[in-house]
């Protein structure tokens, strides 16, 4: 099996963003890719797959935070069962600690192992770059996960993607539409609202576009009005989670001197000239 394949599959498909934009794993979604049967087994890889990881000097706690979930039994009853929301680094140790014969685990050693350099790397690399740098990458990133998630809404059903858009748009920025948010930056007709951001600013809307494309994916969203409905409820949520940790609001934040497009075009001269 292709190792690509494989992660866009399967954990990528499994994995969660919690209100602080951390991405994690459910120990009881990761057991079934796993290969493993048994919560009884697959708990005891979790408890040396733990061991593994205070022994490096890890908080425990950190990468394995409990979640017990209540689960409906027979008759309506109600019944608490296990459960962990795992880290990367986690789910490594877990993959390194499981059952060698089960034919997914090692491509799963392989899969954390090279995401977890690759995560380490980026956040390195993220920081030192200068604010345009950010900007960016951060923009290219938006360009991605716009066409995932309009792969994502146009299954949904979604004709009108610029109703679909701006319901995005209302629920992150306090009813206001794409338009609006142009007029407001006063930039110039039809110019790129994207291009006109920070790097806070981006990766806000970055947050509300891959949550959304997660929420109509893994809920099987099926209508025009539900995605419209569903995207506009992620857009407000990521609003008020902002404003629960005492952030800038989206709306708030200062508009670069320079849209993104114009440093290109500065850099692509200078490039040219370096050339000559």
């Amino acid at each position: 099996m292709n190792i690509e394949k494989y992660n866009t599959k399967m954990f990528e498909d499994i994995k969660h963003i919690d209100e602080q934009g951390n991405e994690y794993w459910e120990a009881r979604e990761l057991l079934h890719i796993l290969g493993y049967v048994d919560w009884r087994k697959f708990n005891s890889t979790i408890q040396k797959a733990k061991t593994a990881c205070s022994k490096s000097e890890f908080k425990t706690e950190y990468h394995f935070v409990g979640a017990d979930k209540m689960i409906t039994i027979a008759k309506g009853g109600k019944r608490k069962i296990p459960d962990y929301r795992l880290s990367r680094y986690a789910c490594y140790l877990i993959a390194q600690n499981s059952d060698p014969r089960k034919e997914n685990v090692a491509l799963a050693q392989t899969y954390f192992a090279i995401q977890t350099r690759r995560m380490e790397l980026i956040e390195k690399e993220y920081e030192s770059l200068s604010e345009d740098d950010k900007r960016l990458y951060q923009r290219d990133l938006t360009k991605k996960g716009n066409y995932s998630l309009n792969q994502a809404a146009k299954k949904a059903g979604v004709k009108n993607f610029d109703k679909f858009h701006n319901e995005g748009y209302k629920g992150l920025y306090n009813g206001e539409t794409a338009n609006d948010i142009a007029k407001r930056k006063g930039l110039r007709y039809r110019e790129d609202i994207l291009d006109n951001m920070g790097s806070e600013e981006l990766a806000a809307n970055l947050f509300r576009i891959t949550q959304t494309e997660s929420k109509l994916k893994k809920d099987n969203i099926e209508g025009e009005n539900n995605a419209n409905k569903t995207h506009y409820t992620i857009g407000k949520n990521i609003r008020e989670v902002i404003k629960k940790n005492g952030g800038t609001m989206p709306e708030d934040l200062p508009t670069p001197n320079k849209s993104l497009k114009e440093i290109e075009k500065e850099r692509n001269l200078l490039s040219s000239k370096k050339e000559y």
